[in-house]
């Protein structure tokens, strides 16, 4: 059964990134595959607003040396000018600062980039354009507003551009800004000999966003119960909620509470296309960043391992779930 862990108030989450996997190139993009024989010994995880870093052990359980490609996705971008979202910074070739090393030894990666919207692949009607990839990008932004009125037509069609209208002043403007998600994937060529155990290690820097106020007290609405699904999602019990109703400015507004919200979210599960499908030892550190923050999120025998870190350990692990972690931090005017 689940757990629920809470510590002192919030920190800066977003979608993160997923589990290693092998892979193979095809027409279509990367396709992962099942090797039944590297299997994952152990993996060490650790999340924070600043940093995710994850370290593996693999072992080739096989007669026969193996190079394979290896493939790590990264968490979608999804531009949103209008949220309080702080998206990864780095530069366009290497945006979440991605590092990867086999047994302590710096690898070069590969990164495959795709431009979505609905659904669709438009990655070739962006580089036609010649736009940055990258929507989130001041240059995305300024190249997409240049656009003529007739490449601005076909592309609110295929939904890659969306309006802004606003009155600066000076008065009526309207703009066109990026909407497309921005998917990528980054692959290297590793070698893992018959017998041997390797050690890989990532670390990247995540996407942050959340939202100015706390969301998940108020009534359910439309149809819509913010209760439940920060229940299902973060495994929010009664002693968290009572944490945060205690901190409100005014009993009777839920968005009173004096913090920002932030979620993580991590990729597990493609971590059982290794041998075994099961990860034989998993350790997982969170760190809230700060005493005062406070942290949720769904496990079991969760403990506290320092003033800001808590530490879930698992044997045998076959993850089943994503990762989903909420984090709350006081706003500094607070």
């Amino acid at each position: 059964m689940r757990s629920v862990l809470v510590v002192g108030l919030l920190l800066a989450a977003v979608p993160v990134v997923a589990n290693d996997t092998s892979a193979v190139l095809t027409t279509g993009g990367l396709e992962f595959i099942t090797n039944q024989d590297i299997v994952m010994e152990s993996e060490e995880l650790f999340i924070s607003k600043d940093e995710i870093r994850v370290v593996y052990q693999f072992n080739n359980t096989g007669q026969a040396d193996h190079t394979i490609l290896v493939a790590f996705p990264m968490p979608d971008i999804v531009p949103n000018f209008w949220s309080p979202v702080a998206f990864p910074m780095g530069p366009d070739d290497n945006l979440f600062q991605f590092e990867t090393t086999l047994n302590g030894v710096h690898v070069d990666t590969e990164l495959h980039e795709y431009a979505y919207a609905f659904g669709v692949d438009r990655t070739k009607t962006i580089k036609q354009l010649g736009l940055p990839l990258v929507p989130i990008t001041s240059a995305a932004s300024d190249a997409t507003d240049a656009l003529d009125n007739q490449t601005i037509e076909r592309l609110l069609h295929l939904g890659l551009v969306v309006p802004d209208e606003y009155d600066a002043g000076e008065g009526w403007e309207k703009h066109y800004w990026p909407a497309w998600t921005y998917k990528a994937t980054y692959t290297w060529e590793g070698n893992f000999p018959a017998g041997e155990t390797v050690t890989v290690e990532h670390r990247y820097k995540p996407s942050v966003g959340g939202t100015v106020g706390v969301s998940f007290l108020g009534e359910p609405y439309e149809g819509y119960d913010p209760a439940t699904e920060y229940k299902t999602k973060y495994c929010t019990d009664e002693g968290f909620l009572k944490a945060v109703r205690a901190t409100l400015t005014n009993p009777d507004e839920p968005w009173s509470a004096p913090f920002f919200e932030s979620w993580i979210s991590y990729i597990l599960t493609t971590g059982g296309n290794w041998g075994g499908g099961s990860i034989g030892k998993f350790r997982l550190v969170v760190d809230k960043g700060s005493a005062d923050n406070l942290v949720s999120f769904c496990g079991e025998g969760v403990k506290k391992i320092g003033p800001t870190t808590f530490e879930m350990v698992k044997e045998d692990f076959w993850p089943q779930e994503e990762l989903n972690i909420l984090i709350l931090e006081r706003q500094p005017s607070q």
